[in-house]
């Protein structure tokens, strides 16, 4: 998969860390990412579904994990305290379509051990 990040994730650890959550997305690598996840973890599809639970959540993702990404670009990745969001853009590997998201996340703490307790996401596919 091709890795367009145009954040300088080096110095900060929670973007680091949602650099590589949204990279394990692309990839379909649902262990990377439920590793990043607390276990009472909320992550709501603005207008679609609510999974609450991590083994929901994985549940979902094992559906998901054979749609792959062949180009991932991260435009942002903003971070306060136990707050996050990240925005960008993929281009999936079956039939080239192109989707753009922002993601929402609230982090049971700050720090690099930080795992996400809520997920708010918002896709839409672009031409």
């Amino acid at each position: 998969m091709k890795i367009n990040c145009k954040e300088d994730c080096g110095n900060a650890p929670l973007k680091e860390m949602l650099r590589d959550f949204n990279i394990a997305f692309g990839q379909g690598d649902v262990k990377s990412i439920a590793d990043k996840l607390t276990d009472d973890i909320v992550w709501e599809m603005m207008g679609e579904h609510k999974f609450e639970g991590k083994e929901k959540v994985v549940e979902e993702l094992e559906k998901m994990k054979e749609y792959t990404a062949s180009e991932l670009t991260i435009d942002h990745i903003i971070t306060h305290g136990k707050a996050a969001s990240c925005n960008g853009s993929f281009v999936m590997k079956d039939g080239g379509a192109k989707y753009a998201f922002c993601d929402v996340y609230d982090f049971d703490k700050s720090g690099k051990n930080a795992r996400i307790k809520k997920m708010i996401s918002f896709g839409v596919k672009i031409e």
